[in-house]
């Protein structure tokens, strides 16, 4: 049988958050994953494959372009293709759609950890970051916290009002430290080398959700910002030794990786422990990440 070939538009009217959020649980319940990961660089761009194995579950290949000068031209700044493979045999079952994968695991990561480690009654959310991942993050977390305000901050203030237009009832922050102290989820995805998110400006309860770096050179959010929250990683494979969020501040000494609680093969572990405490979730989508999302996908694509 030929592999089936799955497209954006057809495929995403078909999918759910909260189903998919409930099936990246289950496929952490099987054996951890197998992963290898490896990036070519040339500056700014960035050539990233990401293969995982999860036995009972399958294989996947994602190979991802990173070119940021894109967005310049109007173009999309990420591109590549998915392959999921038979766990029996090693066929090649479907080549998913790069974009509709990525939207999908991307913001259903961070929405699994919300829905474990922020409050349940969090209506106030901050979206760092007005590009494309923003936007389905707007719609996974209007999934799981329904009646929520938005509201946006971007540094450049015209993308903001323009993600803010497309979306109606959200509202353009334009000091960024107001924002942050004000909302109850702050979730962040941007491009930033240098912290954005200050540890001081955090209150109680709050859950900080940091999606943007992927590079060793990357970082969202400061030192203080670790030092007082509990955090989480979706893996720690994928996080500590090659993320520049986790991996700066451990070289440092301002951070250990023994003071991360839980990944999500823990998941007793990953939970809030009270509605004081500070919780801040590192978003590393790794590639068994995409094996389960884009399992998930094809599921939904062939009932």
């Amino acid at each position: 049988m030929s592999p089936r070939v799955i497209p954006f538009a057809e495929c995403d009217a078909l999918l759910d958050w909260i189903a998919l959020t409930d099936a990246l649980a289950a496929g952490h319940l099987l054996p951890r994953a197998e992963i290898a990961d490896t990036f070519l660089y040339r500056d700014p761009d960035t050539l990233l494959n990401r293969a995982a194995w999860i036995d009972g579950l399958g294989l996947a290949v994602k190979s991802a372009t990173i070119f940021p000068g894109n967005a310049a031209a109007g173009a999309p700044t990420v591109n590549g293709g998915v392959m999921l493979f038979s766990d029996r045999g090693g066929t090649l079952e479907a080549i998913v759609d790069f974009h509709l994968v990525t939207k999908w695991k991307t913001a259903g990561d961070s929405l699994l950890a919300a829905r474990r480690l922020a409050r349940p009654d969090s209506r106030r959310i901050l979206i760092v970051g007005a590009g494309t991942q923003a936007r389905g993050l707007h719609a996974a977390y209007s999934a799981a916290f329904p009646g929520a305000q938005f509201t946006v901050w971007n540094r450049s203030p015209a993308a903001a009002e323009t993600f803010a237009a497309s979306h109606p009832g959200t509202h353009v922050a334009t000091d960024l430290e107001a924002a942050v102290r004000a909302a109850e989820i702050i979730t962040c995805a941007t491009m930033a080398t240098a912290p954005l998110i200050r540890g001081a400006w955090l209150q109680p309860g709050q859950h900080v959700d940091l999606v943007g770096a992927y590079r060793p050179d990357m970082r969202e959010a400061d030192d203080a910002a670790l030092s007082r929250a509990r955090v989480f990683v979706d893996s720690l494979e994928t996080t500590v030794a090659h993320i520049g969020e986790l991996k700066i501040p451990i070289a440092a000494g301002a951070f250990r990786a023994d003071d991360i609680v839980a990944d999500y093969y823990a998941p007793d572990a990953f939970t809030r422990q009270s509605a004081e405490e500070i919780t801040l979730f590192k978003n590393g989508g790794g590639a068994h990440l995409d094996l389960m999302t884009g399992r998930y996908i094809l599921d939904r694509w062939t009932a």
